[in-house]
């Protein structure tokens, strides 16, 4: 997705969660706001079938809590960084069930997913993930719409690239979670 930065001063996660909504979806990258155009109705229904997926899993195996809709994770600081995930899974041995949903929390969810826009970059796509993964996320699944494939990566693994007919599985963050790559398209 193509973005747009704004503001001279650097911003501290915090001070970013203060902000007022701006309307537009907006990210903290390295204390800059950037500003990206609306993703299109795909990528909300790709991302609204994953979350989907996930609660699904867990109303059987209640072991934590999908998120959707951006969610928030701070994967840097000094400068701060605040990535707006399309899809996260935190345990509640991270984020415990009584915990306080705070904007901008320490924690860091297990799982992320990121559904590429047509703007996207690949290389982008791979940046980011490699971002999750250095603030302690355990794997990142990128899912592709137009090419209904899914790219996991995994700190101490090398990526591996789903087609639509392959199963997508996450057995050491979702033991028994399985979903047919191009159910996640629709």
């Amino acid at each position: 997705m193509a973005t747009v930065e704004h503001e001279a001063a650097l911003l501290t996660a915090e001070e970013f969660a203060k902000r007022p909504d701006s309307g537009t979806a907006e990210e903290l990258v390295r204390g800059r706001v950037v500003m990206s155009p609306p993703p299109n109705r795909l990528h909300g229904y790709v991302c609204g079938r994953v979350v989907y997926f996930l609660s699904r899993y867990l109303e059987d195996h209640p072991i934590g809590r999908a998120f959707g809709n951006d969610a928030a994770i701070v994967t840097r600081r000094g400068p701060d960084t605040v990535r707006g995930a399309d899809a996260a899974y935190y345990s509640f041995d991270r984020l415990p069930a009584d915990a306080d949903l705070v904007p901008y929390g320490p924690e860091v969810p297990e799982l992320v997913f990121e559904v590429l826009s047509p703007s996207d970059r690949w290389s982008r796509a791979v940046a980011k993930a490699g971002e999750y993964l250095d603030a302690g996320v355990l794997a990142v699944v990128v899912l592709d719409p137009d090419g209904r494939t899914a790219h996991v990566f995994e700190a101490d693994r090398p990526p591996v690239a789903l087609g639509p007919d392959d199963v997508l599985r996450l057995e050491r963050i979702l033991p028994g979670f399985e979903v047919v790559v191009g159910k996640l398209f629709g």
